[in-house]
């Protein structure tokens, strides 16, 4: 009956890749080209658009454990991924948290180390990781950011877009999904914010982009319940929040792969 119950949880998450249909950041508008400079777009061999993701070191993109579709390649310094001036690099390795095993478990978060390092730039900067473990208070105001396809009339959307998304409570956050899934558990170590009785967050393809709160990289998009609402891919907005790996409860991870230690 429990691996029953895990399955149907699972399954009742969106994992946010691009490879579940179409995607875009709902309600958001078009990020101004000299802002959000650390975030990267992560690519398989054919230049395809997987996830999200933002440059942490010189060496390094943090984006999320499930997006470990057969990444090939980052794309930095341009919010526009169709303009031909961008900086492409390869990805060395892969470094994916030890106790991930699916976005219903928690720890979605991987480090993707590049094939040389990356020189700050008036294109491309890093972007600030938290120094300690925290929590964030309820309704404080938050930026997510990512891409995505829609697949209406076979255009896509090539232009990074960013919304304001406030933090809601893990309290509030269990609350509203156990209501919508019967005994279902919040994974670990998760922040929540957008999506509950609003209009703004995330949607499918903004998976491994940052959650920024006072210009600091705090989650990376995780989990929600879209639902489809046509064969095309477009989705309704969730009924519950949306879900964020909580960078600050992985540190001591992050620094030991950041230094070169092997996980």
């Amino acid at each position: 009956m429990f691996a029953l119950q895990q399955f149907a949880v699972i399954h009742a998450l969106t994992f946010l890749g691009q490879n579940v249909l179409g995607s875009k950041i709902v309600n958001g508008k078009i990020a101004p080209d000299n802002e959000m400079l650390y975030m990267a777009s992560v690519q398989d061999s054919g230049g395809k658009h997987i996830c999200g993701g933002f440059l942490v070191s010189e060496n390094f993109v943090m984006t999320a454990a499930h997006c470990d579709t057969y990444p090939t390649h980052v794309v930095l310094g341009n919010h526009h991924l169709r303009n031909t001036d961008k900086f492409v690099i390869q990805i060395a390795e892969k470094y994916i948290h030890p106790h991930y095993q699916n976005v219903n478990r928690g720890y979605d978060i991987m480090l993707l180390k590049l094939s040389r390092p990356v020189q700050p730039s008036k294109t491309i900067q890093f972007i600030q990781l938290p120094l300690h473990e925290m929590t964030l208070n309820e309704n404080e105001k938050c930026q997510v950011a990512g891409w995505g396809l829609t697949v209406t009339a076979g255009n896509a959307v090539d232009d990074l877009r960013v919304v304001n998304v406030s933090v809601i409570s893990p309290q509030n956050c269990q609350k509203a999904w156990a209501q919508r899934i019967p005994k279902y558990i919040l994974p670990t170590s998760v922040i929540c914010a957008g999506g509950y009785k609003t209009k703004k967050g995330t949607c499918w393809g903004d998976s491994g982009g940052p959650l920024v709160w006072k210009g600091m990289a705090v989650g990376i998009v995780s989990f929600n319940r879209a639902i489809p609402e046509t064969k095309l891919g477009n989705c309704h907005y969730p009924d519950v929040p949306n879900g964020y790996t909580d960078i600050s409860k992985h540190l001591y991870w992050i620094r030991m792969i950041l230094q070169g230690e092997k996980s």
